[in-house]
């Protein structure tokens, strides 16, 4: 673990990922890798929330290994519920904290993850996908524990209140706060890395957060389906979920509003 990146989810984790990929840290952590590259991490995040928040159990410099040991660097949440854990487990780690205005952060929020996390289609996506039924309490977890459950009334505060804990914790010369909107220069300069010959990545956008989580509701339940009749689940099963699929997404199929895709 080479980087620890502690700034909020929706500051530029996603093109700051894609920018420490590109200066070598082959593989950053981040919400997306539980979210859809590997599901059942999510079993290990939901322990670290037991652990730290319920009591039960415990979650040290072992089981971070575990999640994250293949990792050179870690950013977004649910990480950040746990800065100061990770700062203890991995002491050598750079820290970075991508930040940028409050009232446009907390917007953005609002209109991305703080609706999925509320998502009552993702919710119900999650009775029947495994990988949803992995993703979904984990997030709805973390919701609770670090915003309380109240994103649009608690948010803007914990934004306030997350930094200058951060701060407190990391001395000023071992810290970089960032601005992705800053480039390539900052980034490099603190990592000790030259600065590539290409444009910054930018990742992620809020305006294609909602379209994106819709499509792979619709994968995850038509992958529901087609496991439901191909393995032969118990008759009321299928019979569920081909009424949700009747109901909700064979009227947008016959409108040209969903396009099918192949499952796997």
């Amino acid at each position: 673990m080479r980087v620890l990146g502690l700034g909020l989810g929706r500051t530029g984790t996603a093109s700051l990922r894609a920018a420490l990929k590109e200066l070598g840290y082959t593989d950053t952590y981040h919400m997306m890798s539980a979210s859809v590259e590997n599901p059942p991490d999510c079993l290990c995040w939901m322990d670290a929330f037991a652990a730290k928040f319920e009591g039960k159990g415990k979650f040290g410099r072992e089981e971070w290994d575990a999640l994250l040991g293949h990792c050179q660097a870690v950013c977004d949440w649910p990480a950040v519920a746990f800065a100061k854990e990770l700062i203890e487990a991995y002491p050598d780690a750079k820290v970075i904290i991508t930040t940028r205005d409050v009232d446009s952060w907390h917007h953005s929020v609002m209109k991305t993850v703080n609706w999925r996390a509320n998502d009552p289609e993702f919710k119900a996506v999650a009775n029947f996908d495994w990988a949803a039924g992995l993703y979904y309490p984990m997030l709805r977890k973390f919701w609770k524990y670090f915003f309380y459950d109240d994103f649009e009334n608690q948010g803007k505060q914990r934004f306030h209140d997350y930094y200058k804990e951060i701060r407190e914790l990391v001395p000023a010369d071992k810290l970089l706060e960032y601005r992705v909107s800053s480039g390539w220069g900052p980034l490099c300069e603190y990592l000790g890395e030259p600065v590539p010959d290409k444009p910054f990545p930018r990742s992620n956008d809020a305006d294609n957060f909602v379209q994106r989580c819709r499509t792979q509701n619709r994968r995850q339940i038509m992958n529901v389906i087609f496991r439901a009749l191909v393995v032969g689940v118990p008759v009321v099963a299928t019979a569920l979920s081909a009424t949700f699929a009747y109901t909700h997404y064979l009227p947008k199929l016959a409108h040209g509003s969903l396009t099918w895709t192949s499952v796997s």
